[in-house]
């Protein structure tokens, strides 16, 4: 899961669903949950900051960093979090 993560380019994200589903084939489920507590876990080498909420809310208590680190990186920003129609990422584009 963490190096789906790490293959997220600057500037983009993926919803913790849309990671589950991405490798829901490789694991036979798909559980947003689960992304989430891998995240929190073991995700502080990886850019954890590009992985957002389905509605683009930043991840909950580190919303300042990650604003920060998102906007440095020209993601599209909209209220109090992503653009998600602008910035959602899938694998597929990076194949």
């Amino acid at each position: 899961m963490l190096e789906l993560v790490e293959r997220i380019p600057a500037g983009r994200v993926m919803s913790y669903g849309a990671v589950a589903d991405a490798l829901a084939e490789r694991s036979g489920r798909a559980s947003a949950r689960l992304v989430g507590s891998i995240m929190a876990r073991h995700g502080g080498g990886v850019p954890w900051h590009r992985v957002v909420n389905s509605a683009g809310r930043l991840p909950p208590g580190h919303e300042r960093e990650a604003r920060a680190r998102l906007r440095a990186e020209g993601t599209p920003l909209r209220g109090v979090g992503v653009d998600m129609a602008a910035a959602a990422w899938s694998p597929e584009e990076g194949m």
